[in-house]
C-alpha cells in the first residue's frame, strides 16, 4: 500500500462526506431531502452511493490509487465484504479513514479541529478494519501568522498520535479559495509546515492535503521533503474543470477530490451512463494528476 501511494501514478479518491455535509452530496446526486426520514436512513443512502461507485468498472487501482471513508463507510460492508477489505482486495485501492469531529468556532483567522478523546480507539478499529491512513482537516481563513502556526502545530502534534499506531497521517489545513489574502496564507503555510518537517526524527513520514496554489508549483519544496510520502490536493469549491487545470500546473500533487468527483452523477442514471461519466471523470482527474 505505501509503494502505491508513493510511486503509483492516480489520484485518491474522497468519499468521506460526514454528518454536516452528507444532506448536500445527496443533493446533488438526485436524492432530496425528503427522500429519507432518518440519520440512519441518510447513512445508508449514501453509503449505497459511494459503493456503486467503489464497485464501477472504472474505478480501480490503475488511476485511483487510494480513497477516504468516512468511519460509518468503513463500518460498512460491500456485497458482505467490509468496505476497506473490499477496497483493497478487489480494486487494489488503498483504504484512508477521516477521522476528524469537526471544527472548533475561528480563532486568528482559523477553524483548528474539535478534540478527539476516541482517536486512539478508533485508530486501533481501522488497524484491524485494514485501514493505511488517516485523514483530518482544519481551516485557514486568513493569512494570519498566530492562527497559521496554531493549525500547523495541531496537525502535527495529532499526525503523531496516528502515526505511533502504524497508520500514515495525511495532514489537512485547507486554506479556503475565496479569501483575498490566499497568496500570502499559502507562503505562511508553506513555511511554518516546512519547519515542522524539519523537526521530524529522520525516517518519519506523513502525507499534506492541500489547496491548491495560487502560485505555480508553491509546494515543491514539501513534495520534493524526505519526510513526505504525498501531497494531495483538496478541490476546495473549484469546479472540476478549473480544479483539474489549476493542479495540472503543479509538480508532483495530485488530486483528492470530492464534490469534483461525485459531479455529473446521479441515482437516477441507468447503469452504463452512470459507469461512463465516472469513467470520463476519473480521466479528466487522473490526467491532471499525472500532469506535473
Amino acid at each position: 500500500m505505501a509503494e502505491q501511494i508513493r510511486s503509483g501514478d492516480g489520484f485518491i479518491a474522497a468519499l468521506d462526506q460526514s454528518g454536516g455535509s452528507t444532506p448536500k452530496a445527496l443533493k446533488l446526486y438526485g436524492i432530496e431531502e425528503d427522500a429519507y426520514s432518518s440519520e440512519a436512513e441518510m447513512f445508508s443512502l449514501v453509503h449505497q452511493m459511494r459503493a456503486r461507485i467503489i464497485k464501477s468498472p472504472a474505478f480501480n487501482g490503475e488511476k485511483v490509487i487510494g480513497a477516504i471513508l468516512f468511519e460509518r463507510t468503513m463500518d460498512g460492508d460491500i456485497d458482505g465484504v467490509p468496505t476497506a477489505e473490499y477496497l483493497w482486495k478487489e480494486t487494489k485501492v488503498v483504504p484512508f479513514l477521516k477521522v476528524d469531529k469537526g471544527l472548533k468556532d475561528e480563532a486568528d483567522g482559523v477553524k483548528l479541529m474539535k478534540a478527539m478523546p476516541d482517536l486512539d480507539a478508533l485508530c486501533e478499529r481501522a488497524v484491524k478494519k485494514g485501514i493505511f491512513g488517516t485523514k483530518m482537516r482544519s481551516v485557514v481563513d486568513e493569512a494570519n501568522p498566530v492562527g497559521i502556526k496554531a493549525i500547523v502545530d495541531q496537525q502535527f502534534e495529532v499526525g503523531m498520535q496516528i502515526l505511533s499506531h502504524g497508520l500514515m497521517p495525511i495532514l489537512e489545513p485547507e486554506v479556503t479559495i475565496t479569501i483575498a489574502d490566499k497568496a500570502e496564507a499559502e507562503d505562511l503555510l508553506r513555511d511554518e509546515i516546512l519547519a515542522h518537517l524539519d523537526a521530524l526524527p529522520t525516517g518519519v513520514e506523513v502525507m499534506l492535503k492541500l489547496s491548491i496554489p495560487e502560485k505555480v508549483n508553491q509546494y515543491k519544496a514539501l513534495v520534493d521533503h524526505p519526510a513526505v510520502m504525498k501531497v494531495v490536493a483538496l478541490s476546495g469549491g473549484y469546479e472540476r474543470l478549473d480544479a483539474n487545470a489549476r493542479l495540472s500546473k503543479q509538480t508532483g500533487m495530485i488530486a483528492s477530490f470530492s464534490r469534483a468527483l461525485t459531479e455529473g452523477l446521479s441515482a437516477q442514471q441507468p447503469e452504463a451512463e452512470f459507469d461512463a461519466t465516472l469513467a470520463e471523470t476519473i480521466d479528466g482527474i487522473y490526467q491532471a494528476s499525472v500532469a506535473g
